[in-house]
């Protein structure tokens, strides 16, 4: 398979999720603003979960771009991160439905830590790739991102149980991390 096909798979996977997310949004049962404040958890829900489906499909794609090359290896990464970010609109719903309950926000890191695990896997596979441009590899460089994420989501998990708010707001912080793409993949790519 060629790296082309892998992201444009990837690309139709994503945005199926993302479509899924969407379908869960029920209007209002009334006609006045008032009926929508009882939707605020829901809808915040899946801003931070569109947000960082977002995310991964930018850096996917920027990733892809860098990378010369794909393996075996690389498609079953792909597809672990695929797997986990398919979850997201499960986890989404439930703390919309919950309006942030603690097992949920719980549940919803670990999707959140899964997804970090996946991409970590996959930006490993790639760059273990035999013919790989040596250039993914440097744009990677020490990944402080890559790195900081995980142990973010893995503190919020438990906090999620005492405090489910500060554990969202933690979801939040890694969002706004990664919400600018990696300047280094981005030098590559213009290479």
């Amino acid at each position: 398979m060629t790296r082309g096909r892998l992201e444009a798979f990837s690309d139709a996977v994503i945005a199926i999720v993302m479509t899924i997310m969407v379908l869960e949004l029920a209007p209002p049962h009334g006609a006045t603003l008032e009926d929508l404040v009882p939707l605020w958890p829901v809808f915040l829900a899946y801003v931070l979960s569109f947000t960082i489906l977002a995310i991964y499909w930018n850096n996917h794609h920027h990733l892809l771009q860098a990378a010369k090359t794909v393996s075996g290896r690389v498609l079953w990464a792909n597809m672990l991160l695929l797997f986990s970010l398919s979850l997201i609109p499960f986890g989404t719903a439930w703390i919309g439905d919950s309006s942030f309950a603690s097992t949920p926000m719980a549940v919803y890191g670990v999707i959140l830590l899964a997804s970090a695990f996946a991409y970590y896997v996959l930006v490993r596979a790639l760059i273990a790739v035999p013919g790989q441009a040596p250039e993914l590899a440097i744009a990677i460089g020490r990944d402080r991102k890559g790195k900081i994420s995980p142990i973010l989501y893995a503190a919020a998990i438990p906090i999620a149980l005492v405090a489910p708010i500060a554990s969202f707001a933690i979801y939040v912080l890694v969002a706004a991390i990664w919400i600018v793409p990696d300047p280094r993949i981005e030098r590559r790519i213009a290479r």
